[in-house]
């Protein structure tokens, strides 16, 4: 069996997300930059100088300096800027980008780029996460992350840094971030918040391990110990999702596994529970997006 911790590991290594840069350099006087209104998650991390994080709504605006990075996990209304007065940072144009120089003395140097997650249950574990999420260099906690960051800031001091391979630090530095965040926020909801209950965790751990069952709420409820209403209001509670809309989750990314290692749309369909092929391609091209037989081609 899955422990509570391990689990949490699972969840957050099934996170299936895309990093992908969109401009490495440095911004020199008064300037402000942003990405709203671009329905996409973005990331920043600051590899030279300092610069501000203004969220609308927020009170104070937030000083981020060499080492540091911010996470935006959905489209939130921000800008990064020069200035650590909101009104100066409205006010200022938006920045003209110039080369990367990591030893500058002046301005703020910035790796940014976008996430895309993938649907499912990729989907369901980002939906709980706060909007945006900032790492500190000097956190303790997160030794791993600064380890990588220092690999992002090596990659950058190259002549001409590898896009691929920023995109790949800068995943692995989210993974961490979302781990640190799993173990030390405790507002944090969803299937963390399922997987931290004992009596939710080992139900979890069950759908994991035989997704073919044919999970009833009765079954799921038993399997906690609690009554089918008492159950089912504390899941959704947790979760934020029904029991269903999580099983279906879970389902489906162990589908994807099993297409991605070449099984037939038949053989993935009677592995995660579905009493026909028909059935399983309608659940499945609701959820991800895609027919079953096309998503096991393009990963071939």
């Amino acid at each position: 069996m899955i422990s509570s911790s391990p689990l949490i590991d699972w969840l957050l290594e099934s996170l299936e997300l895309d990093a992908s840069l969109f401009h490495i350099g440095r911004y020199c006087g008064g300037w402000h930059a942003s990405t709203h209104g671009l329905a996409r998650a973005s990331f920043h991390l600051v590899v030279q100088g300092h610069c501000w994080l203004h969220v609308d709504g927020e009170p104070e605006a937030r000083r981020l300096d060499s080492g540091d990075a911010v996470f935006l996990l959905r489209d939130v209304p921000y800008r990064l800027s020069s200035d650590a007065s909101a009104q100066l940072a409205m006010a200022r144009s938006r920045g003209v980008m110039q080369s990367l120089e990591v030893d500058a003395s002046d301005g703020v140097g910035l790796v940014c780029g976008f996430f895309h997650f993938h649907s499912g249950l990729s989907a369901l574990i980002v939906e709980a996460l706060p909007d945006w999420i900032i790492l500190r260099a000097g956190d303790p906690s997160l030794a791993a992350a600064r380890s990588l960051f220092e690999l992002i800031l090596e990659e950058c001091r190259r002549a001409s840094p590898s896009s691929s391979l920023l995109e790949r630090l800068s995943h692995l530095l989210f993974l961490y971030v979302l781990r640190q965040q799993a173990i030390e926020n405790p507002g944090l909801g969803g299937l963390v918040a399922v997987a931290r209950q004992p009596v939710f965790a080992r139900l979890l751990e069950a759908l994991i391990e035989h997704p073919e069952r044919p999970w009833t709420l009765e079954d799921m409820a038993a399997c906690t110990g609690l009554s089918r209403s008492a159950f089912f209001k504390r899941f959704n509670e947790l979760a934020g999702q029904s029991p269903g809309q999580v099983l279906q989750a879970l389902r489906m990314r162990h589908a994807c596994r099993l297409l991605k290692a070449d099984h037939t749309v038949a053989e993935v369909a009677d592995a995660v529970g579905y009493q026909s092929v028909a059935a399983f391609t309608r659940a499945f091209h609701k959820l991800m997006g895609q027919q079953p037989g096309a998503y096991r081609k393009s990963r071939h």
